[in-house]
């Protein structure tokens, strides 16, 4: 069994349990996930086994080369930007997809625990109080520092600014994990699932789904 999938964000919606109670969810959508190749790699002192994914499926113009020649090889003839290797949980390591098959949503289960990966929203160069959630200065007539962060220096000792002080700059479009994100709804025919809770990243945008709790198959 595969341990993830990269999705695309569609939006957030609402469902509904059995006792009529709205939960909020977040739709992603597969697009590919076929499997173009296996390796081997050491991790934590040991062999793992991991499958190489591609998915975001385009016209075969729009692969880049690399990309291109590594789909080809393995047989199929659509195209994809993206390839993604994840691990294989599974004992039984002879009796595994061959290369070329496809692998869907059916991966989750209503219940699964996931952790999502996703770059989050750019939001431009941003001063203090919106970057970090400063208070700000008086906003009274006569002042000069309404949303400015204020003095930044030390004293003679150590007559510097520490590293990681809180500052204006560029915020958002960092990698962002969320974690302990639970799987309320799979649709396989069209390739849908809901995570309840909001995961990173804009609408239309990348996140790797990973399953938290995994059960060996034997």
């Amino acid at each position: 069994m595969i341990a993830g999938l990269v999705l695309r964000k569609v939006g957030m919606s609402t469902i509904f349990d059995n006792e009529g109670n709205p939960i909020p969810v977040t739709i992603l959508k597969l697009s590919g996930g076929f499997i173009v190749g296996y390796k081997e790699v050491i991790s934590k002192g040991k062999k793992e086994k991991r499958a190489i994914v591609a998915f975001d499926e385009c016209k075969i113009k729009n692969v880049p080369k690399p990309i291109l020649g590594i789909i080809k090889k393995a047989g199929i003839e659509k195209g994809f930007k993206t390839l993604k290797e994840f691990p294989i949980f599974t004992d039984n390591q002879e009796n595994l997809p061959p290369v070329g098959s496809k692998v869907g949503v059916e991966i989750f289960q209503v219940g699964d625990i996931v952790d999502i990966t996703g770059t989050s929203k750019g939001r431009g160069f941003q001063g203090v109080v919106k970057r970090w959630g400063f208070a700000g200065g008086p906003a009274s007539h006569g002042s000069m520092s309404h949303r400015r962060p204020g003095s930044i220096g030390q004293k003679t000792e150590p007559g510097r600014v520490w590293k990681g002080k809180k500052m204006p700059g560029h915020m958002g479009m960092q990698t962002v994990t969320v974690k302990n994100l639970k799987v309320v709804y799979v649709d396989k025919e069209n390739e849908i699932i809901a995570v309840k809770g909001s995961v990173p990243g804009w609408i239309g945008g990348k996140v790797i789904v990973k399953k938290r709790k995994i059960e060996i198959i034997k």
